[in-house]
């Protein structure tokens, strides 16, 4: 870890509730070197008066309007030439050592090209739970293409204890490679502008993973997670946010599922479709946008898709592996790594 250089991006919207406790815990990490970027999205609640303040301790960029999660942090992103860059939410409470726990696990192994950290619920405001329940141990996909987080919600515990693979990192407190993030970008963007908000973290996890790139799962990193948008919970979200979920729940595949993965789970796939369009007629018509929407960005997702595909290393048998029934894992032989970097110094 010595010398390494970690940007901290955060992305605010009318973040006034979390964002002062926020960068408190950023700036009480220790470690590596860290920058913080904020990208503040137009907030009319009162971020902004509170990120004046921290003026002399962090880049702020200013948005006249709501350029959406992923247009935002890409600009931080752009903004810095670190190692690393931990893509952060203002809703996020980082433990001591969260960076540092992070950046080691990275540096165990060159082809990893993100890292997450343990998540843990907590209530609004940063109020405590009675338990330690699980928010995100990373992503993984269903053989509906279907895309949650690792425990979500179950009691932290011994399985959740171990360094280990999984397909993708929260966006909530993402460890990205700079190299990867240069590797997959497209057009020089790392998060795709059309995904708006909401998951843009699988898109580039399944990018990241079609290029061989791999993500480390690292307990030791801990921090607590204000959690809105939940499985099961449409009706707690604001009808902008249900609208873009549905739409990139399609941008996904169109981007990134290969053939032969679709037709080997194309009968629980498209009964997915199926019943997401059915909702969307009958319970939540106002999502119906999101098609008209998708129409807009299907010239541009094939561009992607095209981008994509001829950089592709993953074959369909490995690719397969990862979209099971339940979250898929794969061992990391901490030793044998450390073995193997011995040998290449």
């Amino acid at each position: 870890m010595a010398g390494a250089t970690v940007c901290v991006s955060i992305v605010t919207y009318n973040s006034r509730r979390y964002i002062r406790r926020c960068l408190e815990a950023v700036l009480a990490q220790r470690g590596p070197r860290i920058e913080i970027v904020v990208v503040d999205n137009a907030s009319s609640d009162g971020t902004r008066e509170i990120l004046e303040t921290y003026r002399k301790r962090a880049r702020v960029i200013y948005n006249s309007c709501n350029e959406g999660f992923a247009a935002a942090q890409n600009q931080g992103i752009r903004s810095s030439g670190s190692e690393w860059v931990l893509t952060l939410n203002p809703d996020v409470l980082m433990l001591p050592g969260f960076i540092r726990n992070l950046v080691d696990a990275g540096e165990l192994d060159e082809g990893a090209g993100a890292v997450c950290g343990k998540l843990l619920s907590i209530g609004a405001d940063f109020r405590p739970l009675r338990e330690r329940l699980i928010d995100s141990t990373g992503l993984y996909f269903t053989p509906e293409m279907r895309h949650f987080d690792r425990g979500w919600h179950e009691p932290d515990g011994e399985r959740f204890q171990h360094l280990e693979y999984v397909f993708g990192a929260s966006g909530a407190a993402a460890l990205y490679r700079r190299k990867m993030i240069e590797a997959i970008a497209v057009d020089g963007a790392f998060f795709d502008p059309d995904f708006f908000s909401y998951r843009e973290d699988a898109d580039v996890a399944w990018r990241a993973q079609l290029q061989g790139w791999r993500c480390i799962y690292a307990p030791e990193g801990e921090a607590y997670h204000v959690r809105t948008v939940v499985p099961g919970n449409r009706g707690a979200v604001s009808p902008a946010i249900n609208m873009h979920s549905v739409k990139n729940r399609f941008l996904l595949r169109i981007k990134n599922a290969t053939p032969a993965l679709y037709r080997r789970h194309w009968v629980a796939a498209t009964g997915r479709d199926l019943l997401v369009l059915a909702a969307c007629l009958v319970y939540e018509p106002r999502s119906l946008e999101a098609f008209w929407r998708l129409a807009l960005c299907f010239r541009g997702a094939l561009r992607w898709r095209q981008a994509i595909m001829s950089r592709r290393r993953l074959g369909d048998e490995a690719l397969a592996r990862w979209f099971e029934n339940g979250p898929a894992s794969r061992p990391l032989d901490v030793e044998r790594l450390r073995v193997l970097a011995s040998a290449v110094g």
